[in-house]
C-alpha cells in the first residue's frame, strides 16, 4: 500500500502499510533493514543489520569506534526501554592529566578524545535479548558491502577532501584507505574497506567457533570485541602512536584493553514527559534529549493550534524555548551515575511557568539558565561569529549541517517498526573517518565523544574515569493514549533536539503527516555553546532554510533575531515511523538525497 500526500509541497508519499516499515539516513541501510523483515526477522534484527550497514556506507557519519543510544519498545515486555551504547571515559582520562598536557578543552580530534567504543556491545545486547536471528544473518550485509564495495555519496568525498591535507601530513593510515591511488575519490566511485570486512568476518568466525545456540555465539562475539583481537589492537595503537590533533600537538591515547574489558552496554528506563495525549520518551541526562522534553514543557503553555509552522510566532516561540532549555542543558546535565540531575524540577509545572515568563516578544541575546538550589554550574561561553570554517577544516567537532547550509555531513539515524508492533529508534554516531586516524589492523578509527566533557571538577559534565559524556545523540519515541505510536530522530549534534521538537509540534499542532512534517521548512539556533570543540556560540543567530517566507524572516529580524538564510533544503535529516493499530507509516528526509523510507 502507499499513501499519496494531498499536500503538493511534499517531496514523497508517506509510506503506509501493515507488514513493516524502515526509515534510515541511507537508502542502502533502509533496504538492508527491509530485507531482514522480509526474511522473518523482527524490528530489532533489522535494526542491528541496518546499523552495521550504516557504519560501512556512511563512514563520515558513524563507525564501529563510536557510540549509540537506542530506544526500544518490545511488545513482549510491554514497556519502552533505553539501551545505552555510550561508552564512558577510560580510567586514564582525568582532568589533572589533560591539564598537565596544557589543555583547557578535550581536543576534538585524535586519540585523547576517545571513550570506550559502545556500538558493538549495544547491538549485541539488542540482538541477544530482543532479536531472533543469528549473528551471521545480521552481519552479512555489512561485510558484503565493505568487501565488495558501495557507491560513494557526494558528502563522503567532500569530507575526505576537507581533511585531505591532514591525512597526507599526519594520518597516513587514513590516507591509505580514503585516498585510493593517492587521490580523493569521486561521488559514485565504488569504495571498499576490505580490512573492516575482515575484522567483522573474524569476529563472526570466532563467535561461530564457540558453537551452541545463537545466544552463546553472540556472547562470544562480545568477548572477542572487548577482550580479544580488537581490544588488543586498540590498546596497542593508543600506547604506541602519537597522533596529531586540533591542539596542534601529537598525543598518545589513554584508552586501554582493560577499559574495554570492564564495560558492557546497559538497559535503563527512559525519561518521559506528558504532552497532551502523548508521552514523549528520551534517554537519560547523560544525553541531551531532556532538552526536547524541557522545550515541550515550555511550549505547552502557548496556544500553538492554528499557528503557521513557518510563521514568525511559531518559530520565535520554539527558538526562545530552545535557548532556555539548552542553557539548562549546559548547566545541569551529566551522567546520573555520578551527579544528581534535578530532572523532576526541570520538568515541573512550577519551574516551567517561571521560565516561560522569560519568553518575550523580543529575541533574547543572553544565555539564561535556570536556578535550582544546590545543582548545576554555568559553563564558560566562547562567543564567535566565524570559528566554524576553521573547525571543519581540521576535522573537529561533530560533522553536522553547517552555517548557511554548508553541509559537511552529520550522524545517522533509523526508525523501524515490524508487524508485531515492535519499535526502535536509534542514533549511531562517532568514529567518523575525519575524527581520528584509521587503526590499520581493524579498518576503523576511534570516536571523539570525550570532547563533550568539561575540564572543571565542579561541573556536572566534568571529565571523570568511568563517566559517560553528556552526548548530543537523541533518539525519540512517543506513546499516544498510552500505546506506542511514534519513533523519530535526526542527525545533527546540537541541532538534533531543535529539529526533533519542530517535527513533533508540526505533526501534533498543524496536523501534518510524517512526510509533511519532515519536508516543512526548518531552522536552528546557534545561540548557546556548541557541544563540540572549540565550544563556541553565536548569540542570537537563527539559521533558516530559504523556503521560510521572506515576511517571516523580516518579522524575526524585527524582533531582534540575527537571521541567516541558507539554501532551500539545508536543515535536518529526520526520519520517522509510526504505528496506529495495524497501520504502519514511515517517512524520511529528502535533503541530501540519501535518506529513504520503505515498507509495505
Amino acid at each position: 500500500m502507499s499513501f499519496i500526500s494531498p499536500n503538493p509541497f511534499t517531496t514523497r508519499p508517506e509510506i503506509d502499510g501493515t507488514f513493516g516499515v524502515v526509515a534510515s539516513t541511507h537508502w542502502i541501510g533502509t533496504a538492508v533493514g527491509m530485507g531482514i523483515l522480509e526474511r522473518g526477522g523482527n524490528a530489532f534484527d533489522a535494526a542491528v543489520a541496518t546499523a552495521f550497514t550504516l557504519q560501512v556506507v556512511e563512514p563520515h557519519l558513524n563507525g564501529p569506534g563510536g557510540d549509540v543510544p537506542l530506544i526500544v519498545y518490545d511488545v513482549k515486555r510491554g514497556k519502552p526501554e533505553v539501551i545505552c551504547g555510550q561508552g564512558p571515559a577510560p580510567a586514564g582520562a582525568t582532568i589533572p592529566y589533560y591539564r598537565s598536557l596544557g589543555l583547557d578543552l578535550v581536543p576534538g580530534t585524535g586519540l585523547l578524545a576517545a571513550c570506550i567504543p559502545g556500538t558493538f556491545d549495544a547491538y549485541m545486547l539488542l540482538l541477544r535479548d530482543y532479536g531472533t536471528m543469528r549473528l551471521g544473518d545480521v552481519l552479512a550485509p555489512a561485510i558484503s558491502y565493505a568487501r565488495n564495495g558501495y557507491p560513494l555519496v557526494e558528502r563522503i568525498c567532500a569530507t575526505i577532501e576537507t581533511v585531505e591535507g591532514l591525512f597526507r601530513e599526519h594520518w597516513p593510515t587514513s590516507a591509505a584507505l580514503y585516498l585510493p591511488n593517492g587521490r580523493v575519490p569521486k561521488p559514485g566511485d565504488l569504495f571498499r574497506n576490505p580490512v573492516l570486512a575482515d575484522t567483522y568476518a573474524r569476529v563472526l568466525s570466532e563467535a561461530e567457533a564457540a558453537g551452541g545456540d545463537r545466544e552463546r555465539q553472540i556472547e562470544r562475539a562480545r568477548q572477542v570485541w572487548s577482550q580479544g583481537f580488537i581490544a588488543e589492537a586498540i590498546d596497542r595503537y593508543c600506547r604506541t602512536q602519537e597522533v596529531m590533533d586540533v591542539s596542534g600537538h601529537p598525543h598518545r591515547g589513554v584508552l586501554t584493553g582493560a577499559d574495554m574489558a570492564a564495560w558492557q552496554a546497559t538497559v535503563e528506563a527512559p525519561l518521559s514527559y506528558a504532552y497532551g495525549r502523548y508521552t514523549v520518551l528520551k534517554p537519560g541526562p547523560w544525553a541531551q534529549g531532556l532538552v526536547t522534553l524541557q522545550q515541550l514543557a515550555l511550549m505547552k503553555g502557548f496556544a500553538l493550534d492554528g499557528l503557521d509552522p513557518a510563521g514568525p510566532d511559531f518559530i520565535h516561540l520554539q527558538v526562545e524555548a530552545a535557548k532556555l532549555a539548552f542553557a539548562d542543558r549546559d548547566t545541569f546535565y551529566g551522567d546520573p551515575a555520578f551527579v544528581e540531575v534535578p530532572v523532576e524540577t526541570l520538568l515541573s509545572d512550577a519551574y516551567n511557568d517561571e521560565r516561560r515568563s522569560l519568553i518575550a516578544d523580543r529575541a533574547s541575546l543572553d544565555l539564561r539558565p535556570g536556578t535550582v538550589p544546590g545543582f548545576g554550574k554555568r559553563i564558560a561561553v566562547r562567543a564567535t561569529q566565524g570559528a566554524r570554517e576553521a573547525v571543519g577544516a581540521s576535522g573537529a567537532g561533530e560533522p553536522t549541517v553547517g552555517r548557511m547550509g554548508q553541509s559537511r555531513g552529520d550522524t545517522v539515524h533509523f526508525d523501524i517498526i515490524d508487524r508485531m508492533g515492535n519499535m526502535i529508534s536509534g542514533t549511531p554516531s562517532g568514529g567518523w573517518l575525519q575524527s581520528s586516524p584509521i587503526i590499520p589492523e581493524l579498518g576503523f578509527c576511534l570516536g571523539t565523544r570525550a570532547q563533550m566533557f568539561v575540564l572543571d571538577e565542579e561541573h556536572p559534565a566534568a571529565l571523570q574515569p568511568g563517566k559517560r559524556p553528556r552526548s548530543t545523540l537523541s533518539p525519540t519515541m512517543a506513546l499516544r493514549d498510552g500505546e506506542p505510536y511514534l519513533s523519530w530522530g535526526t542527525p545533527g549534534g546540537d541541532q538534533q533536539d531543535q529539529w526533533i521538537p519542530q517535527f513533533f509540534l508540526r505533526h501534533v499542532h498543524a496536523g501534518m503527516n510524517l512526510q509533511e512534517a519532515i519536508d516543512a521548512p526548518a531552522w536552528h539556533t546557534e545561540h548557546f555553546p556548541s557541544s563540540f570543540w572549540p565550544r563556541t556560540s553565536r548569540p542570537g543567530v537563527i539559521v533558516v532554510e530559504g523556503r521560510v517566507p521572506a515576511a517571516t524572516v523580516e518579522e524575526l529580524r524585527r524582533r531582534g533575531h540575527i537571521v541567516e538564510v541558507g539554501p532551500d533544503w539545508s536543515e535536518g535529516r529526520l526520519t520517522a515511523a509510526s504505528r496506529d493499530g495495524t497501520r504502519l507509516r514511515a517517512a524520511a528526509n529528502p535533503r541530501g538525497m540519501q535518506g529513504y523510507a520503505a515498507g509495505r
